[in-house]
């Protein structure tokens, strides 16, 4: 049987490097998958932005055999990364909402469709590191912490351009002499096939190499780490300590150091680090919170946006346990949703 519009949810997540849509009905059954590249309003313009996603949407309805007839759907649940400050997450809306994709509509940053997706009620902590660091809480009143997560004009410090460049810098100053001996020296160079780190260097000068290639030097830095470097292992150690800072402001400024919060970890640096890196994340949340629960978020957060929608359409707890049952399967075999 064919969901009608009204029983319909277009779920958005939007990080900086992809874009995911997912069109979930009121019983849980996802409908329709799409995936693109980012298109952060901030990186690319709303307008841009905007026409990005309704391209993506018009996808994901076509690859569920439905007409890209409007309206799509009842609620659109939006979350992006570029949404930092209200006024962004304003100015999407309301660019979105003339759309006229569905009668409702919700739009936030991508870091709480993390938390939504990998805890039990949409409160809690959640902590994203993927191109760039931030996080969020949501207490059990409703109040919600979190940071205007600008960059290192805001006090940001540990994303995963960031470890790159980290791991850059350390490797450029262990060749001139500046700096200790690392193993980074060497597997800088031979990441990018170059005979020394300051050829590396300079094809970033000269833009032959892009900015964003630095990212690819945040698992080599761990992979020195875990190798015993210490140099790399104390760039590792600040970044498990950047973690914990986050929780615990958070879990202090909403009052939950007494509870049992729930604290999620993801995005593509944390998802993909080693088991003795969230140990140690762990370790010292319980210090703060000795009864939190922390744990590596294990569905998209696009499932995420799409809890909420269901949320928003009073969905049984059944449809939404269906929702993550399908979508841990599928991440679980590498495939999209559908």
């Amino acid at each position: 049987m064919t969901a009608e519009p009204d029983e319909v949810v277009v779920a958005i997540d939007g990080g900086n490097s992809k874009t995911d849509v997912l069109l979930v009905d009121a019983a849980g059954t996802v409908l329709g998958s799409s995936r693109g590249p980012g298109v952060s309003p901030q990186s690319v313009g709303v307008d841009t932005c905007v026409r990005a996603l309704e391209g993506l949407v018009v996808e994901a309805l076509e690859a569920g055999g439905r007409a890209a007839v409007k309206p799509f759907g009842a609620h659109t649940s939006a979350y992006l990364a570029g949404l930092d400050l209200p006024e962004e997450e304003e100015i999407l809306s309301a660019a979105l909402g003339a759309r006229g994709w569905t009668r409702s509509l919700t739009v936030g940053n991508d870091t709480f469709a993390l938390l939504r997706a990998g805890s039990s009620d949409g409160t809690g902590v959640a902590v994203v590191c993927g191109a760039g660091i931030n996080a969020v809480g949501v207490g059990k009143d409703g109040r919600v912490h979190r940071f205007p997560a600008l960059g290192k004009i805001s006090g940001d410090w540990g994303g995963g351009l960031g470890l790159g460049e980290e791991a850059l810098w350390w490797a450029a100053r262990a060749e001139d002499g500046r700096g200790p001996h690392t193993a980074l020296q060497e597997a800088v160079a031979a990441r990018f096939d170059a005979a020394s780190v300051v050829e590396v260097v300079q094809r970033l000068h000269f833009e032959k190499l892009p900015r964003g290639a630095l990212h690819t030097l945040c698992p080599l830095l761990f992979d020195v780490a875990d190798a015993g470097d210490e140099v790399a292992r104390a760039v590792v150690e600040r970044f498990i300590e950047e973690i914990c800072v986050l929780v615990a402001v958070i879990l202090r400024g909403l009052a939950l150091t007494e509870a049992a919060p729930e604290v999620i970890l993801g995005g593509g640096v944390l998802v993909g680090v080693d088991a003795w890196v969230i140990a140690e994340i762990e370790s010292r949340c319980l210090k703060v919170a000795p009864r939190a629960v922390v744990r590596v978020v294990d569905v998209a957060p696009v499932v995420g946006a799409a809890l909420y929608g269901l949320d928003t359409l009073g969905a049984t707890e059944d449809a939404k346990a269906r929702l993550r049952s399908a979508t841990r399967l599928a991440q679980a075999t590498g495939e999209q949703p559908r």
